[in-house]
């Protein structure tokens, strides 16, 4: 609270009614800002350290939380922090290695090329001469989130009882936000990440992937292959390069669109410090510590509403959200149609290079909690990420929709999915699984028989005595009914 009072941002605490106690005393020691709210909620989060600066990136993508401008200033949250000394990175590397750093590396660098929230990037060159890029996680940040976590437990826990946050999940926010912090916390998971993202654009040749050095990857240790390029940012170093800025934006979209669609499993991270162009012209992406998944199903959605709003067809992108149970049943379609309408509208009207596909799903993610539709982070998640390489697409060529360059992908991957070809295989796939299963769901069942035939399935002592209490409840409650009657009764005979 003394720290979002002297940041002005004392805004969520109010907003929330999380602690007006501590509200009401922090806000005598505010110190006011002409920043915009967002702005001063990001610097309060860098102050209070690493849990809070990933909490706020993590809250970036939940525009129908606390709305587009705030969503947008925390989305810019950099992980400016004051490096650790090597000498701790070096004890690091021998503690999970069994050997010194002089034993490892060629050589090892001992100035950090970038110091962020959770880990700090060091280049060296290893004994078999590979060059390489060692990320380390910063001393006693487990720790330090662990603590942290267990305040946003408790801040979710109170919100959840509020009927105008219920349907935002507070609970499950915080334990999304846990689950992959601890994926983060632990180098070995981004490092599977990143080899399932190259094993999966192996074949987009103009798409880079950096390879994991596995030798030398632990826990606290990720090694990657070092890339040799230029930032996407450095627009002036790129143009003395020569490198095609149209082809870029081309390449960045087909690559996105790639990962969503085909593969179903993104590079959720894509700002410009992430997007390295090659001397040879290829885009090359590092940082894998936030990556997203959409299932088939959510990509037919995604697909089929895009299509219904470029077609005009505003009734079956309502009608799309309804069969997916996405808007309750209980709403009504039509008008939910013209929301969809007042939505499109404006945004398909616009010349060609200023559609924004990602402000059209944020718009229509905003309508839909009119409707009580539920949160669905995955798609949140999508359309920030989205947003984000629009911004990218656009500060390489302000002039160039990066949609419409990836629009044959898109025709391609609809007629190949959405076509009664597709429809068929996936009931084939369905029925094959289905298939796959029943033989350990008869086997499950076989003996369960067998277990009532030879006196009954054994219960554990916790469950019987479980049983027994909810008996014992329930036996309280008819006798406290029936007792109930009796006086009534009597009362009844007695007044007449």
């Amino acid at each position: 609270g003394w720290v979002l009072a002297r940041h002005d941002a004392l805004f969520p605490l109010q907003q929330t009614r999380v602690a007006p106690l501590t509200t009401l005393l922090c806000k005598i020691f505010r110190k006011r800002s002409k920043l915009r709210a967002g702005q001063r909620l990001a610097l309060a989060l860098q102050k209070l350290g690493p849990s809070y600066i990933k909490f706020g990136q993590s809250m970036s993508t939940r525009s129908d939380i606390i709305g587009d401008e705030i969503a947008r200033d925390l989305a810019d949250l950099r992980d400016a922090l004051p490096p650790f000394p090597t000498e701790q990175v070096h004890q690091f590397i021998e503690e999970d290695f069994a050997a010194p750093t002089s034993e490892l590396f060629e050589n090892f660098d001992e100035a950090p090329i970038a110091a962020a929230s959770i880990a700090q990037v060091h280049f060296a060159t290893t004994k078999d001469g590979k060059k390489v890029a060692v990320k380390v996680l910063r001393p006693n940040v487990r720790e330090e989130f662990a603590r942290d976590i267990e305040l946003f437990t408790w801040i979710a826990s109170l919100l959840k009882h509020r009927p105008d946050m219920d349907r935002f999940k507070p609970v499950e926010v915080v334990q999304t936000f846990a689950e992959s912090v601890k994926m983060e916390l632990d180098l070995r998971f981004e490092a599977s990440a990143a080899a399932e993202l190259r094993q999966n654009m192996a074949n987009d040749a103009e798409f880079y992937v950096p390879e994991v050095y596995w030798p030398l990857t632990s826990g606290r240790l990720l090694t990657l292959e070092r890339l040799n390029g230029t930032k996407i940012s450095d627009l002036k170093t790129l143009k003395e390069k020569n490198h095609d800025f149209k082809g870029l934006v081309k390449i960045a979209a087909e690559g996105f669109f790639n990962q969503v669609f085909r593969d179903g499993y993104f590079h959720a991270d894509l700002h410009p410090g992430n997007l390295f162009v090659l001397d040879d012209g290829r885009i090359a992406v590092v940082d894998f510590g936030i990556m997203g998944r959409v299932s088939w199903q959510e990509r037919l959605y995604l697909v089929e509403i895009l299509r219904g709003f470029l077609q005009g067809d505003y009734r079956k992108v309502a009608q799309m959200h309804f069969n997916a149970g996405y808007v309750p049943a209980r709403k009504n379609v039509d008008h939910f149609t013209t929301a969809c309408r007042a939505i499109g509208e404006p945004i398909l009207g616009l010349p060609v290079d200023q559609i924004s596909v990602a402000k059209l799903l944020e718009q229509l993610f905003e309508v839909a909690t009119t409707f009580e539709m539920q949160t669905q982070p995955q798609l949140l998640l999508l359309q920030k990420t989205m947003m984000v390489a629009e911004g990218v697409g656009r500060m390489l060529q302000p002039n160039v929709n990066m949609w419409k360059l990836a629009e044959p992908l898109v025709m391609e991957w609809a007629i190949s999915n959405l076509g009664p070809k597709a429809r068929v295989k996936y009931m084939a796939e369905q029925a094959q699984h289905l298939a796959e299963r029943l033989p350990a769901a008869m086997q499950h069942a076989e003996n369960l028989l067998k277990k009532v035939d030879s006196g009954g399935i054994k219960l554990h002592p916790e469950t019987v005595a479980s049983l027994l209490a909810e008996r014992k409840r329930s036996h309280n409650h008819w006798l406290f009914l029936a007792w109930a009657g009796l006086l009534c009764f009597v009362g009844l005979l007695f007044f007449k």
